[in-house]
């Protein structure tokens, strides 16, 4: 489960305009930086950019980001190796992981199989995890009322790596055109998913398109 919310884009008009300045060729732009949106000719120079290779395309960078994301702490493992160029401020875990009674819907569960569905002689996937919401229930309880750090330690080595992790993350174009082009494809849903909301961003032709 991945969910996406609060987005901000910022920087495009600023950003292909800038573009122009080893060509000196500002007159020919028709972004509008009032509204932040690329005109026909500044996407056309864009595209061309992007072609070219990084190097070439370091205006993507100065293209911003701003979004909320709630997803499974597997999914923020491997969203890390994406750090370069990046700010992300979390809910901590440390510090607020015992402010709410534990749910089901807390924790990516879509693909574990029910009861019905796991074979006889199985260990049932979602009676587990309901068995550890509640394990980490009871531990919550009981450091809540004596305070003591021992019960706190049992809810941090029992959360499943399936705990959704809500966050504020800023990135910029030239970021999510390198995870795109790596993670399209990938095994997870999440990051599937994710770059399905990447094609639905202002301009998306310069990320998903080839080199």
């Amino acid at each position: 489960m991945i969910k996406i919310e609060n987005v901000d884009v910022h920087g495009v008009a600023r950003a292909i305009y800038s573009a122009r300045n080893a060509m000196n060729s500002w007159d020919k732009s028709d972004s509008r930086f009032e509204t932040d949106t690329m005109g026909e000719n500044d996407l056309k120079l864009a595209k061309q950019l992007v072609k070219a290779g990084t190097d070439h395309a370091k205006f993507m960078r100065m293209i911003m980001v701003t979004l909320d994301i709630t997803a499974p702490m597997y999914w923020w493992k491997e969203a890390s190796t994406y750090k370069v160029g990046t700010v992300r401020n979390s809910c901590s875990t440390m510090h607020t992981i015992h402010k709410k009674e534990f749910t089901l819907d807390d924790f990516s569960h879509e693909h574990l199989l029910t009861e019905k569905e796991t074979e006889w002689g199985d260990i049932c996937p979602i009676i587990t995890l309901e068995c550890t919401i509640s394990a980490l229930n009871n531990f919550r309880k009981k450091f809540l009322e004596t305070k003591d750090k021992k019960y706190w330690w049992q809810i941090i080595q029992l959360l499943p790596s399936s705990y959704n992790q809500r966050s504020t993350v800023q990135l910029n174009y030239a970021v999510l055109r390198n995870i795109y082009h790596s993670r399209k494809n990938h095994k997870i849903d999440e990051w599937r998913d994710f770059c399905k909301w990447i094609e639905g961003l202002p301009c998306s032709e310069l990320i998903t398109m080839e080199d």
